[in-house]
């Protein structure tokens, strides 16, 4: 790093073992060297053994296909051992439907404005970059996983433990009598809505948002997060 200091603090003394361009190969005063692609190789000096060689630009980098040009996958969905895979649906129109046992889990992926009934008690269900999918389920034995899936819908009709949203915007959960146990665990999400059941059979459902905000401080030695609530 010290030589490479040296020889900047030269000053212009730095250019001067460099070679001047003879006019010949100057390609805006040659048109015939611009049309060959390239320009005669030069030298620094005689007593420099190292050349400098004229080098063709590098081709730029592949730039990702739009999205209006990218191929399609066809919409998959089948039992693969004890899971199913349910991917690449998208506005399919019909409601895409699922008979589950209770040694099965469900992989939902990349669909997309597609609602899916799953009938039967389920293991467990996935879902990953599914934009507006909607979800009826009967039962599970364990949870409902949710992962980067905007403007989702779940409905329970009978029980379910768990229900965990990750970078979720926008969820709407739909309990039932029976899944009044549910809990909910958020990271990352915005505008979640649990709608707890009517308590007559003719009544509306009580919709009741998530809380976002929060407010943290320290008692005790020991810091304490509390819900804020706001009034009216």
């Amino acid at each position: 790093m010290g030589a490479i200091f040296d020889q900047l603090n030269r000053g212009d003394s730095v250019t001067s073992g460099l070679k001047k361009v003879d006019p010949s190969m100057q390609t805006h005063k040659n048109p015939s060297l611009r049309a060959a692609g390239s320009a005669p190789s030069m030298t620094r000096s005689d007593s420099d053994s190292g050349s400098l060689r004229s080098k063709s630009p590098a081709p730029p980098g592949k730039k990702p296909k739009p999205e209006a040009m990218r191929t399609k996958k066809p919409p998959r969905k089948e039992l693969d051992g004890n899971k199913w895979i349910v991917e690449n649906f998208e506005s399919p129109g019909d409601v895409v439907e699922i008979e589950a046992n209770m040694t099965q889990s469900i992989l939902i992926t990349k669909c997309k404005a597609t609602t899916i009934r799953i009938s039967g008690k389920a293991n467990a269900i996935s879902l990953d970059n599914s934009p507006k999918t909607s979800i009826i389920l009967d039962s599970l034995v364990s949870s409902i996983d949710v992962i980067k899936c905007s403007s989702f819908a779940l409905q329970v009709l009978g029980t379910l433990p768990t229900v965990l949203l990750d970078q979720v915007d926008g969820a709407t959960v739909y309990l039932s009598k029976d899944s009044l146990g549910t809990e909910l665990f958020t990271s990352k999400c915005s505008s979640v809505n649990i709608n707890l059941p009517p308590k007559e059979e003719e009544g509306d459902y009580a919709e009741c948002p998530v809380p976002e905000q929060f407010r943290s401080f320290v008692k005790d030695g020991k810091l304490v997060t509390e819900i804020v609530e706001h009034a009216g």
